[in-house]
């Protein structure tokens, strides 16, 4: 049985994939495709949503799609730019003005509609992003909700199924934008809601028992969660026809080799750790530009796993651990970002070592990959950890690598990390972890005077990473830290702690 599935049409909106994902949180299954691509209706898809967008619809060149299958087969939502598209094709009129409505708003209902069900009229407010509005609508069309704005803030055709939002549902500022979504995909669309980690593993080992049937995989583990759920799911359909390779170099925080290798054996994978510390060292000598570490440490890793890999016989397969946002990100309308930071993984393997490529995870979104991480039972402190670089603590090093950096900062990290555990913070926060500075501070250690390192605490809430705001710490907290570094790890006699949101600044400090 085909999977149901929504389809989102991009039209460059920044948020597109906050659409999927919350779609994806009422059960259903979306996937999002460029204008671009030739769309064609299938028996399992229910349901289409026309994103937002940055262009005008009343610019020549501006983004289209042929509408004339779809009116009439299947309900339609169109949200800000999708919603203009919608009501320009169909006949409404559309005025471009140069004053944008951005933000808060507060809507009013103005009929009866089956996409406000439920909808709470004392937490009216939703986020509005456009500049053009709509002054007329097509024939057979009704408003649904106004501002004191706008008189067009939602309207809609039921006979045809076609719906429109001027505002964006999928953003939290939208009070009730989920319920908006929710009502548009079950009581509109009337999908099954089946979209569960559950489901997603019983189809999918099925689906990789019949494309790998008795080949040999291999994948490149780093201790995180996605090329270890990633592990898990083959697995789980192939068992021992998976070999993973576990490379330490010499990058992670201390003790992390040991253990993750350990928490791989004893769910039955079959890993080979291979210690690579030493030969990362050598690269890395003298190197301070983080570009520089970064395209060294993607280097060594490539050929250690390939030196490894050529130990191993008869392997047909290359796994990894591609989840839906670097999909999207290669087949974005606007094209993959123009800067993108070199990284540690695997890149370049497949046209040298000759595999075919299988990507477990190429559906999910990173809270899916937990979510699945959770269905197959991995270990909670690797289901749990926070994102981490793939080059590890180089770019926490700032300036050039040695081995006596990386032990000062493994130590520090480990005393921070096991703080916030302890105090029950560790769980709410993103992503957390200490910058060894590349200046030293005069201080005093009982009554010598000392002259040494400084490392910075960083500790960030998100949603995605792609924006962040730092963690208000208690101060207790932050002294107690700073005393058990401080006293603990000889070498370092300052600590700080990094206040600082993306943007403008990053998570990372390289």
């Amino acid at each position: 049985m085909q999977q149901e599935k929504l389809v989102i049409i991009d039209f460059g909106s920044q948020v597109t994939q906050l659409i999927a994902r919350r779609v994806r949180e009422c059960g259903v299954y979306a996937e999002i495709m460029p204008y671009t691509t030739n769309f064609r209706l299938s028996e399992n898809i229910k349901g289409i949503i026309l994103s937002g967008g940055p262009s005008s619809v009343n610019e020549q060149e501006s983004p289209k799609i042929g509408l004339e299958e779809i009116i009439g087969e299947i309900p339609i939502l169109g949200i800000c730019y999708g919603a203009q598209f919608l009501s320009k094709s169909l006949g409404g009129t559309v005025v471009s003005s140069n004053k944008r409505e951005y933000g808060r708003a507060t809507i009013h209902l103005s009929n009866k509609s089956q996409l406000f069900e439920g909808f709470d009229i004392n937490s009216p407010e939703v986020w509005m992003s456009h500049s053009d509005t709509i002054s007329k609508l097509p024939e057979n069309f009704i408003a649904t909700a106004y501002t004191d704005q706008i008189p067009v803030a939602a309207f809609e055709n039921p006979q045809d199924s076609i719906f429109a939002l001027q505002f964006h549902p999928e953003v939290v500022h939208s009070q009730q934008g989920k319920l908006l979504l929710e009502n548009f995909v079950r009581r509109i669309c009337k999908y099954q809601s089946n979209w569960t980690p559950a489901n997603f593993v019983s189809e999918k080992v099925s689906v990789l028992q019949q494309q790998l049937g008795k080949d040999k995989v291999l994948l490149g583990l780093s201790g995180g969660v996605d090329s270890s759920v990633a592990a898990l799911l083959l697995h789980k359909a192939i068992g021992k026809q998976l070999i993973g390779i576990f490379i330490d170099n010499g990058l992670l925080r201390k003790g992390e080799f040991e253990e993750v290798l350990e928490s791989y054996h004893e769910t039955g994978l079959q890993v080979v750790g291979v210690d690579a510390r030493k030969e990362f060292y050598e690269a890395l000598a003298g190197i301070s530009d983080p570009e520089q570490k970064r395209k060294t440490i993607g280097r060594v890793f490539v050929e250690i796993f390939d030196r490894e890999a050529q130990k191993l016989k008869n392997i047909k397969w290359l796994a990894q651990g591609t989840i839906y946002p670097d999909v999207i990100e290669s087949i974005s309308v606007n094209g993959p970002s123009a800067t993108i930071k070199s990284h540690h993984n695997v890149g370049g393997l497949p046209e040298k070592m000759k595999l075919k490529i299988v990507e477990p995870l190429r559906l999910l979104f990173k809270d899916e990959v937990r979510k699945v991480g959770a269905q197959l039972n991995l270990n909670p402190n690797i289901l749990n950890r926070h994102p981490f670089p793939g080059p590890g603590l180089a770019i926490r090093i700032l300036g050039d690598i040695t081995k006596h950096k990386v032990e000062l900062l493994q130590q520090a990290d480990k005393i921070f990390i096991d703080a916030l555990k302890k105090y029950n913070l560790y769980n709410n926060i993103w992503q957390a972890g200490v910058v060894l500075l590349p200046v030293k501070s005069v201080g005093v250690m009982g009554d010598e005077r000392s002259y040494e390192e400084v490392v910075a605490l960083r500790a960030v809430h998100s949603l995605d990473g792609m924006t962040a705001d730092w963690v208000h710490l208690p101060y207790d907290f932050l002294a107690d830290v700073s005393n058990q570094i401080i006293n603990q790890v000889k070498g370092i006699n300052r600590v700080v702690y990094d206040i600082s949101s993306k943007p403008p600044a990053t998570i990372e400090w390289e």
